[in-house]
């Protein structure tokens, strides 16, 4: 891909492919890419990668996230998000850096610091 001079995705080190659904909890070190649909939490040092034919519903937590498919819930990235041109992305976004490429389609709160605070829960403000 276009600009990504410290991901390779040809060294994938885990894998769900198009037809694969798993709900739950992944944890996993080294790049992990997801074409499938996955339901549930994702944490991990290392870089995510939403396949174009993936489909994710889930709180993430990792250093890198880029997206091809869609996602749908909070990405929380200790360095980078980016959000391809075919990407949806639909949710809540807290990372120090975010790319958007022109035709990626993006519907979030979006916290561009090198602090992320968690996100309140909806409808729970005090303020």
């Amino acid at each position: 891909m276009k600009g990504m001079k410290d991901v390779d995705e040809n060294k994938i080190t885990g894998f769900f492919d198009k037809d694969t659904e798993i709900k739950g909890e992944l944890n996993f070190k080294g790049s992990f890419r997801i074409d499938g649909r996955f339901d549930g939490k994702i944490n991990s040092d290392s870089v995510l990668i939403i396949g174009d034919k993936g489909k994710v519903e889930a709180e993430i937590q990792v250093a890198h996230v880029i997206v091809n498919g869609e996602v749908k819930g909070t990405i929380q990235a200790k360095d980078k998000v980016e959000i391809h041109r075919q990407g949806r992305v639909l949710g809540t976004i807290m990372t120090p850096k975010l790319v958007v490429e022109e035709g990626a389609y993006l519907e979030a709160n979006c916290q561009t610091t090198d602090h992320p605070v968690p996100a309140k829960p909806h409808g729970k403000d005090k303020s």
